[in-house]
């Protein structure tokens, strides 16, 4: 938790240092919508994991073969990278995509220690245990959301915010069916990557928010693939992912797959957190698994039972009530710059 500290008085010192400030008013609906658009992808993008590792996925004809976690970590944040940075040196220029140094401390801990790790840690939470594992351990990130936000003092334990979260958790944990069969796998390295999943994600979910009132997403979003992209090659250079020997299947899938579980999602989600703080955001983020159940039923014919559709109804509730204002919560007004 003393990184976040770190990244949030990061955040906060330089401030000062912008000109021309542009003060708009925060549209919590508009985020709630940006954010549900970003987990609808997220929703997708799950699916599409578990079907490589489980060598169900086919691409022009050939099945892909699985993929490592790191491999695909690694491979969506690189993929968007190159074609973020490519439209906004395009648009904008190299000099308007430039951070203060002390700004691009902020952004290399979000970078690494919320976006790269919380990308890895969970797609190894998948391969090692099943979807639903991962799902019901990452998304206790509301509770440390909370948890955080309350010790700072940023936020009032109130009776609307506690009930809120427990039952996006507890939603969670009926959708997925977790009261019938054996529905989790429990597997210790698997267990513990969804648990630093969850923390990681907490984290970004609070480092960033403060980044995002001062520049724009697309702005934040480059910074944060680009040093999560440093960081893979640095673990993993390319002439070792080049040694894996991945076929073309497996390439195509890594590019495709950067959009629809990276640049897509993350645009999205990175907007609504510049209309929501960050406990209704990440309230907010426990849809994913609602699209992922009914994806699989849609697409696949996979049956919803009872239990799962009062799981789902909890976590829409959940959201709702974080959607509520508290009387005690400012007018909130964004800061953004004029770029």
């Amino acid at each position: 938790m003393d990184l976040i500290r770190i990244a949030s008085i990061s955040c906060s010192d330089c401030s000062s240092r912008l000109k021309t400030p542009l003060v708009t008013t925060r549209h919590p609906l508009r985020g709630f919508a940006y954010i549900a658009l970003a987990t609808l992808q997220w929703g997708i993008a799950a699916s599409l994991g578990r079907a490589v590792f489980t060598g169900r996925l086919r691409i022009g004809g050939e099945i892909v073969g699985a993929i490592d976690p790191l491999a695909i970590a690694q491979g969506r944040v690189t993929f968007s990278c190159a074609v973020l940075l490519a439209v906004l040196v395009a648009r904008r220029g190299v000099r308007s995509l430039l951070l203060p140094w002390r700004d691009v401390g902020t952004m290399i801990l979000i970078g690494i220690l919320g976006m790269a790790a919380s990308n890895y840690f969970y797609y190894l939470a998948i391969q090692r245990t099943n979807v639903a594992t991962a799902i019901i351990v990452q998304y206790t990130a509301p509770v440390w959301v909370l948890l955080y936000m309350v010790g700072r003092g940023l936020q009032k334990p109130t009776l609307k915010r506690m009930g809120a979260v427990g039952m996006a958790v507890a939603g969670i944990a009926l959708a997925i069916d977790l009261v019938h069969g054996n529905a989790l796998r429990l597997d210790a390295i698997g267990v513990g990557a969804a648990l630093l999943a969850a923390v990681s994600f907490s984290f970004y979910n609070i480092a960033v928010h403060g980044v995002l009132a001062r520049y724009d997403r697309w702005k934040v979003l480059l910074w944060a693939v680009f040093t999560a992209s440093i960081f893979w090659a640095v673990i993993n250079p390319p002439w070792k992912v080049i040694a894996f020997g991945y076929s073309r299947p497996q390439w195509i899938f890594l590019a495709l797959f950067s959009l629809i579980s990276m640049l897509g999602p993350f645009s999205f989600y990175f907007a609504g957190l510049q209309h929501l703080e960050p406990t209704r955001a990440v309230i907010t983020s426990c849809l994913e698994p609602v699209f992922s159940i009914l994806i699989a039923a849609i697409a696949l014919s996979e049956r919803v039972n009872a239990t799962q559709v009062v799981g789902i109804g909890l976590v829409l509730v959940a959201i709702v009530l974080a959607q509520l204002s508290d009387r005690a919560d400012p007018k909130g007004l964004l800061v953004e710059p004029i770029e």
